[in-house]
């Protein structure tokens, strides 16, 4: 498989929608909710590690889509702004440390520090302290961490257990370090670490080899937790929604890594990574599409319709995983057709709409509800004060829609009607050079004279 044949028009609407105003605009397109609103909470909700490294994510492909990984080409990593909103953030909440606490206070946990990472090697660019927090990061991961029987790096500190929630912190941040490093080898462990975390979690396996696609007995539905402590055999949305968007981000790492691409370098593993990691993520999405929805969303436990309050529908996997399915339409459309957009779409309208007691999803102030209780996912009772993962998620599931409208593959929304209900933010514009020519003024000479709206149906 190569890469997707739609990051190119992608690439040049994100440049048309640069030059065609002084600054980008990350939420062009009116999603039914106040974006803006519910991205502010995403940001001030948080109070956890993990809760941190996700908001950096989430604001980091929502206000400058071109240094993350989903980009066209997000390698080699460049000098970003001193202005760019997730780093601001990032650098406000990173704690520089050691040991599994080297990028803030893990609670004992390995993997959630970890989701500072790509913050952290972003920061360091320009600042040698990030640099050296991440690089002593991964060294923690790769050579101090517990690990599972088959090499799978251990969530909590003390022990070796495995949660799903690992799969978005940690191998997403070793993938992008071993790009930016042209580590070949460092890039096949993150890849790896998908592949025994889906033989523990899918098939309570401690295999290094990785099981057939469609043999297990979940229906591709990932356990949350198998290990000594809190263990939760349970199949939680919002742990296979943090499972399908971690392979989601290695698998767009892997695609555009300078290093597998190099002929060089010979990558012999790489076309069976990208086929593996693809298959997976749609065994997840597959298994959740098919399972019984609760007033249009994913239950809080995605094969539970017992009655019994652990099945109530709630936002938080539901956005996560509609999110993952956007982005796999874009970065894999032969495996994942319009139905998966259909999917995705009917999540997000169900977001904009009320619950059944006519509340709505997205309140005035951008709280986003019925989620999960973030800190206790065995809770019945429907989490309505703000949950910084919920919050978050929405912040994603509106980024990936985006995305797959700018690469032409979504359907084109209603715009905003009032600059009220947007904001936008400067990011850095990379320089596309040829034969010392920016081609971008060609591009904006040719769309002036055509039309940016001829542009915006042509590419």
């Amino acid at each position: 498989m190569s890469p997707a044949n739609h990051t190119l028009p992608y690439l040049l609407n994100l440049i048309l929608t640069s030059i065609s105003s002084s600054s980008f605009t990350p939420t062009p397109f009116d999603p039914g909710f106040n974006i803006t609103a519910v991205a502010e909470q995403a940001q001030s909700l948080p109070s956890h590690s993990w809760e941190f490294g996700t908001a950096v994510q989430a604001y980091l492909e929502l206000n400058s889509p071109l240094l993350s990984v989903f980009a066209p080409t997000p390698f080699p990593v460049s000098n970003p702004s001193s202005h760019v909103p997730a780093l601001v953030y990032a650098e406000q909440k990173i704690i520089l440390g050691s040991g599994a606490n080297g990028l803030a206070d893990g609670d004992g946990a390995t993997g959630d520090p970890a989701s500072l990472g790509v913050g952290a090697v972003l920061l360091g660019k320009t600042d040698a302290r990030f640099a050296s927090a991440a690089a002593s990061e991964i060294d923690y991961l790769m050579n101090k961490a517990p690990r599972w029987a088959n090499g799978a790096i251990s969530q909590r500190a003390d022990v070796p257990n495995i949660w799903a929630d690992f799969m978005f912190m940690a191998p997403p941040f070793i993938a992008f370090y071993a790009a930016d490093s042209n580590d070949l080898s460092l890039l096949h462990e993150a890849y790896s670490q998908c592949g025994f975390y889906r033989e523990i979690l899918l098939f309570n396996s401690n295999s290094t080899s990785f099981s057939p696609i469609g043999t297990s007995p979940t229906n591709g539905l990932w356990r949350h937790i198998v290990g000594p402590q809190g263990a939760d055999p349970g199949t939680w949305s919002t742990g296979n929604g943090w499972a399908a968007m971690g392979m989601a981000r290695v698998l767009a790492t892997l695609l555009k890594a300078p290093v597998s691409q190099d002929k060089g370098a010979s990558c012999e593993w790489c076309s069976a990574a990208i086929k593996d990691l693809s298959s997976w993520i749609k065994e997840i999405l597959d298994g959740a599409r098919a399972s019984q929805l609760d007033q249009g969303l994913l239950r809080n436990y995605l094969d539970n319709v017992s009655g019994d309050g652990h099945g109530f529908g709630e936002i938080s996997g539901s956005a996560m995983l509609a999110a993952v399915a956007y982005r796999m339409v874009v970065h894999a459309s032969d495996m994942f057709d319009e139905t998966y957009i259909a999917w995705a779409d009917g999540i997000r309208e169900v977001l904009a709409g009320e619950d059944s007691a006519g509340n709505p999803h997205v309140s005035r102030d951008g709280i986003v509800t019925p989620a999960v209780n973030p800190l206790g996912w065995w809770d019945t009772t429907p989490w309505t004060s703000g949950s910084p993962e919920g919050n978050n998620f929405a912040v994603l599931l509106y980024s990936a829609w985006r995305d797959c409208v700018y690469a032409s593959l979504c359907k084109k929304p209603p715009a905003f009607k009032t600059s009220g209900a947007r904001r936008s933010f400067s990011v850095p514009t990379p320089t596309y050079l040829i034969f010392g020519w920016d081609v971008r003024f060609t591009l904006a000479l040719f769309c002036l004279l055509r039309g940016l709206d001829y542009c915006y149906e042509s590419w």
